[in-house]
């Protein structure tokens, strides 16, 4: 199907999506349904391909427009929300190059894998974590080296929590240059296939929540991956990359929460103006009205946020501003949450209730990258003026 252009279409075809993925969402929480459906719904709407460009048939939203979609799914399912924006975090870095001449490797593998998306709608995942590292790049225990006849390169190692498994067909995997070197920062990527031999993963974690992401360790013995395969056709310039343009290793996560965070007050405002009473009560219309001046900061610092990524990519000041972005969500999301048991009693505890899984669901902003701690050293350090641009500096 060919995508909308105007952004105002996009969200209509964003909420449609949403309203098919809603239903879902409380038997893959309960482990009823492993979500691999909501991952199919995501296909045929033809979303995948919404940052690819609009000249090989995407819709080639940009990074603040997108959030706005994000917050659009997420405030229907959450955690198919998370997938699809794990998807978009290998996608839109990828997008970022649109426009820049690049030598002939590395167009020739933007054109595959745009094409890929576009047109074979396949689904990618991200394989960064590790037991003990998170998502950091430097001191990376999976390796890379190349192949005796040149032709390929050989990754081996484990990754701890690789979303969307059995869901995608590639795996966008992190691995540093099996150089001998034990704290490199030599990090490059490269797309490993499903099927690819080697290629193994372990059990889905039961999970207090996010469970539709469909999480699970990943193994990698001596797997080959031809040369063409190499992200963007250039080793060892990850990290450089994350330094200078971190919104999507670290961000992209922000707007799948604040559509969390959206749907968590709207059904607080349900609870309370089902019960005219207590709708007609000061004291909980006051309650509401914290509640609400608390999202609408939030929703407006994440917008300033992503579009800010959108006019002046990989400024100092877009870089700060997503970073207080991500933790500002996950703080006010924990907030919500709060006040949602306070005021809702025993409609946020009962399984039966969405505002229990969604009060689940909204902690694990905390989870995703960037962590809290992360953000506020990020933001401090640019208030200080440490050369934020410099890998040293902080610790990924």
């Amino acid at each position: 199907m060919t995508l909308p252009t105007h952004l105002g279409d996009i969200l209509k075809l964003a909420a449609e999506t949403g309203a098919a993925l809603a239903p879902l969402a409380a038997d893959v929480d309960a482990g009823h349904s492993n979500g691999h459906e909501t991952y199919d719904i995501l296909r045929n709407s033809g979303l995948l391909a919404l940052l690819a460009p609009r000249d090989v048939g995407g819709a080639g939203l940009g990074f603040g427009d997108y959030w706005r979609v994000l917050a659009e799914l997420g405030a229907r399912n959450g955690a198919a929300t998370l997938g699809f924006n794990m998807h978009n975090v290998v996608i839109g870095a990828l997008a970022d190059t649109v426009g820049t001449r690049l030598p002939p490797a590395a167009e020739r593998f933007r054109t595959w894998m745009l094409d890929e998306v576009v047109h074979g709608r396949k689904l990618f995942a991200s394989a960064t974590s590790e037991t003990g590292r998170g998502a950091k790049l430097r001191g990376m225990g999976t390796r890379y080296r190349l192949s005796d006849d040149g032709e390929s390169y050989l990754l081996t190692g484990r990754k701890s929590f690789v979303s969307l498994v059995g869901a995608a067909d590639y795996y966008v995997v992190a691995a540093a240059a099996d150089d001998g070197t034990e704290d490199t920062g030599d990090i490059s990527h490269f797309v490993v296939a499903s099927d690819d031999p080697g290629v193994t993963f372990g059990t889905v974690h039961s999970m207090s929540a996010m469970y539709g992401t469909s999480t699970a360790a990943m193994s990698l013995d001596a797997v080959a991956v031809p040369r063409s395969r190499l992200y963007l056709g250039v080793e060892g310039m990850s990290l450089f990359k994350v330094v200078r343009e971190p919104h999507w290793m670290i961000a992209g996560y922000t707007g799948a929460y604040l559509g969390i965070a959206e749907a968590l007050f709207q059904q607080v405002v349900d609870h309370v103006t089902a019960v005219p009473v207590r709708a007609a009560s000061p004291v909980l219309q006051q309650e509401l009205g914290r509640m609400s001046a608390r999202l609408r900061a939030a929703r407006a610092l994440v917008h300033e946020a992503g579009d800010l990524v959108d006019a002046e990519r990989g400024s100092l000041e877009a870089n700060a501003a997503v970073h207080a972005a991500k933790f500002v969500v996950g703080e006010v999301g924990q907030e919500l949450a709060q006040d949602a048991v306070r005021l809702c009693g025993s409609a946020a505890v009962s399984r039966s209730h969405p505002l229990e899984r969604l009060t689940r669901e909204v902690a694990f902003a905390h989870v995703m990258p960037a962590k809290p701690h992360e953000c506020l050293e990020y933001l401090g350090k640019a208030a200080v003026g440490v050369n934020l641009y410099d890998a040293r500096a902080f610790s990924w």
